[in-house]
């Protein structure tokens, strides 16, 4: 077993990748397929991590958390599933604006957020303000936050109880459900409020990283973004993952977001 911070999202993304748009309900899938690769989402975990490690030296700004996702983005333009249309427009936007969306990119990017910080209102206050520079949506905000704080308090020692009772009481998410009660009817939905919830509630009926990344898959929803999110908040809790499903990962990243990645784990992974 290998401990992890980011890469738990990394790695679920990852996972999730053939199922973003061929979904399966079948909790068995086989776990690690030669044709999964790092998404979209994996690009903008790194993204927010690379902005996080540069904050010493920039601080916490806007502008350089913009300059981070367009670095990535841009260099990587083709990742397997792409873009949405409104958000590749923005990386490609000399001066980008938010563009009022409450999708789920803003919470499947956030994970480095969730295990870099000291108390639970610095982690608010950068989630927040990582979703704001596209997702300014008031419910592509609380998807950020909620997903942080998860992680915030996995990572710090709150139970499963103290962790649902604190997104419910906060965000007004109904995680009083199991994936078996929301697996018949639930398919690809893209919202913040439709997503966040139920990968949380993956993560809640999990008993190791392994088995919430089956769950969040079996949904049969937007397996990658749902993987990104679940992963983060199981590695958060469970604090390490099979070595099959890291050293696959880890062989799948390119270059320069593996050492984003190297780096963060150094620095964050204690």
């Amino acid at each position: 077993m290998k401990k992890a911070t980011i890469l738990g999202a990394v790695a679920g993304d990852t996972i999730g990748s053939i199922y973003e748009f061929n979904p399966t309900k079948y909790y068995d899938f086989p776990l690690l397929d030669p044709r999964m690769e790092p998404t979209d989402d994996s690009i903008m975990t790194v993204a927010v991590a690379d902005w996080l490690l540069g904050a010493k030296d920039e601080g916490l700004t806007a502008d350089s958390l913009v300059r981070s996702m367009q670095h990535l983005g841009r260099n990587h333009r083709n990742p397997m599933g792409g873009y949405g249309a409104m958000f590749y427009q923005w990386l490609w936007t000399l001066r980008p604006e938010p563009y009022g969306s409450w999708g789920n990119g803003s919470a499947m990017r956030v994970s480095a957020v969730g295990f870099a910080f000291d108390s639970l209102e610095e982690t608010l206050n950068a989630a927040k303000l990582s979703a704001e520079v596209s997702h300014n949506h008031t419910e592509g905000v609380k998807g950020a936050q909620a997903t942080a704080a998860a992680i915030f308090l996995a990572r710090t020692g709150s139970t499963k109880e103290e962790i649902r009772d604190y997104i419910t009481r906060t965000f007004g998410y109904d995680l009083n459900r199991t994936c078996d009660d929301i697996r018949p009817q639930y398919q690809f939905e893209p919202s913040c409020q439709e997503t966040v919830p139920q990968a949380l509630v993956a993560f809640l009926d999990s008993h190791d990283y392994e088995d919430a990344i089956r769950l969040t898959v079996s949904l049969g929803g937007d397996a990658d973004t749902m993987g990104a999110i679940t992963g983060a908040v199981a590695i958060a809790f469970y604090k390490e993952m099979p070595d099959e499903i890291h050293d696959f990962v880890m062989a799948r990243l390119p270059r320069d977001l593996k050492a984003v990645v190297k780096q963060f784990e150094a620095m964050y992974g204690r």
